[in-house]
């Protein structure tokens, strides 16, 4: 499976706008999407096999760290390596940025992306109570090295 990484556009966006709860989460629409794209503090890449769209991802640059914002599959190309490459390429976005750090939030009961980030070498850093909604956030970080 050839999957090609490339850099989020709008144009992009709205290829996928009419897909996006349906078919990835319903936990981030297009409006919002759509501002983090305008964003100059960030960075949005996609997965394409085929010319389809098949993920997405994000990070928001703070300081010098960046927090990644999401990272979405296809519900119907997950668990196909598609989400370990994107955070593989949000991680190297981050070094070429020469941020410290790169953190996120995870929800505590999501254990296949808990299990993902460990996997790239992040550490649990603290919790959130009620994040999302009734369940807790797990804070993760990672320390980049340039």
């Amino acid at each position: 499976m050839n999957i090609e990484i490339k850099e989020m556009t709008i144009t992009e966006l709205n290829d996928i706008k009419d897909i996006l709860t349906s078919d990835f989460d319903d936990f981030w629409n297009y409006n919002i999407l759509k501002e983090e794209l305008k964003s100059k503090n960030s960075k949005y890449i996609i997965a394409i096999i085929n010319r389809e769209i098949v993920g997405f991802a994000g990070i928001k640059i703070i300081l010098d760290e960046s927090d990644i914002m999401n990272i979405v599959t296809k519900k119907n190309y997950r668990n196909k390596g598609i989400g370990s490459l994107l955070l593989e390429n949000l991680i190297t976005i981050s070094n070429n940025l020469n941020l410290n750090s790169i953190t996120l939030e995870v929800n505590e009961e999501n254990m296949p992306a808990i299990r993902l980030y460990e996997k790239f070498g992040f550490r649990h850093l603290g919790v959130r109570k009620n994040y999302y909604k009734d369940k807790n956030g797990i804070i993760m970080t990672k320390t980049l090295n340039h």
